[in-house]
């Protein structure tokens, strides 16, 4: 099941998504699927005629998981830590699809991230590895942007990793999914520059959600991203880089400088 957020007449809302593509249809559910369920009303609008919103704002945070792909800890110079390396995002950082990424004026390297992002369904602690698809709610698409010049001379990640807008989520949140071999793709003005899959990852979707929760209390809502394959690299005013992972759909975002 694909719940989207949108927006329609400047009222935000929830739906289903369903139909083949170019003939999607979204159905209204009454309230907010994380604590009312998913309840269908009888209005419907043709997906192309609705704006798509990032389909979760976090009430919490966003957890972001780093070096979690060899291949990309290694690009950078970097070994594969031997504990999780954790890190949080603001959800002031969050924007939707077709929304732009505003680079900081403090930074000159912005990078970005392809990821699978696991979306939180309950208030949950300390979750057994085994036990992890009982807190799940879906899974999206995420781009978990980075100010590299930053992130090498502050010391730590809070302005590199969570300058507004840093954390694009979409197009919708996939609720039926098995996460543990999706391909992922990042595309640079059309052009390919990530290819890897979720099989690649140093910490599987399970194991990373046991990890995060024995850190942090983990809310409905939360986001935890889960790491990027090889083939980062900047991007400038102009750009526009677009999220593609199997079985939930594409994430695009233009890319602009004020």
């Amino acid at each position: 099941m694909r719940i989207a957020r949108f927006v329609v007449d400047n009222d935000p809302m929830y739906g289903v998504v369903e139909g083949e593509p170019g003939s999607e249809v979204v159905t209204v559910i009454k309230g907010d699927p994380f604590f009312n369920g998913v309840e269908r009303t009888t209005i419907k609008y043709p997906l192309e005629d609705v704006r798509l919103v990032a389909p979760i704002i976090p009430r919490s945070k966003v957890v972001g998981v780093g070096r979690n792909f060899a291949e990309h800890a290694r690009e950078l110079g970097n070994e594969v830590p031997v504990h999780p390396l954790l890190f949080l995002k603001p959800n002031t950082s969050v924007v939707g699809p077709n929304e732009p990424v505003v680079m900081p004026e403090f930074s000159e390297e912005i990078s970005y991230e392809a990821e699978l992002c696991i979306v939180i369904g309950r208030i949950c602690k300390d979750v057994p590895e085994e036990r992890a698809d009982e807190v799940i709610f879906g899974y999206t698409c995420g781009n978990d942007l980075t100010a590299r010049d930053v992130q090498q001379t502050d010391g730590q990640w809070a302005r590199a990793k969570g300058f507004d807008t840093s954390a694009p989520l979409g197009p919708w949140i996939e609720t039926e999914l098995d996460p543990e071999d999706l391909r992922i793709q990042g595309w640079l003005n059309g052009e390919l520059r990530q290819d890897g899959n979720t099989n690649q990852m140093v910490r599987g979707v399970r194991e990373l959600v046991s990890i995060v929760s024995r850190a942090f209390t983990l809310l409905p809502g939360d986001v935890i991203m889960t790491g990027t394959p090889a083939g980062v690299g900047l991007v400038k005013d102009g750009d526009r880089y677009e999220v593609e992972i199997e079985g939930i759909g594409r994430l695009s975002n233009p890319v602009v400088r004020r």
